[in-house]
C-alpha cells in the first residue's frame, strides 16, 4: 500500500480550556450527523483550539452555528494514509523539507493493521507547493 495524500479542508474554533468544552461541541456535531475525518485539539494560552476536519464543510458550519460556535475561515491541511514502516513520518516530512516548505504542525499515528495516518499543516500560502511535493489529490 503506497501513501495516499489528500487535501483536507478544516475549520478551527477556540474554546475555554476547561472540562467538557470539547465534548460539548463534539456531541453537538454528532447529533447533527457531522462526519469528522479528523479532530485535533491543543492548548493556546488559557484557551484550547479545536481543528475540525469534516467530510462536509457546509454541514459542519450549519451544526456549529446551531451550537452557537463561530468557526474560523476555511483552511487546508493534508491527510495522509499509508503503510506503516520505520521512518514513515521522516520520509513524508523530508519531502517537504527538501522543497523548503515549512511544516507548521504534524501528527502521525499508527492505525493498526500495518497502516499509519498523519495530519500535516503548512502555511496557507504554501499549500499548493506542498500539494505538488506530496502528490496530493
Amino acid at each position: 500500500m503506497s501513501e495516499t495524500v489528500k487535501r483536507a479542508e478544516y475549520y478551527y474554533v477556540t474554546v475555554d480550556d476547561k472540562a467538557g468544552e470539547g465534548s460539548r461541541l463534539l456531541e453537538a456535531l454528532r447529533q447533527a450527523g457531522v462526519d469528522l475525518l479528523a479532530f485535533h485539539a491543543f492548548p493556546v494560552g488559557v484557551k484550547s483550539q479545536l481543528d475540525l476536519f469534516a467530510r462536509d464543510g457546509a454541514k459542519l458550519a450549519a451544526a456549529a452555528a446551531k451550537a452557537g460556535v463561530k468557526l474560523s475561515s476555511k483552511k487546508t491541511a493534508f491527510l495522509v494514509e499509508g503503510q506503516d514502516h520505520p521512518g514513515a513520518m521522516a520520509e513524508l516530512l523530508g519531502k517537504l523539507s527538501a522543497a523548503r516548505v515549512n511544516v507548521t504542525a504534524a501528527e502521525g499515528i499508527t492505525a493498526g493493521g500495518g497502516t499509519f495516518g498523519a495530519l500535516v499543516w503548512v502555511r496557507q500560502p504554501d499549500v499548493e507547493k506542498a500539494a505538488q511535493v506530496l502528490g496530493a489529490r
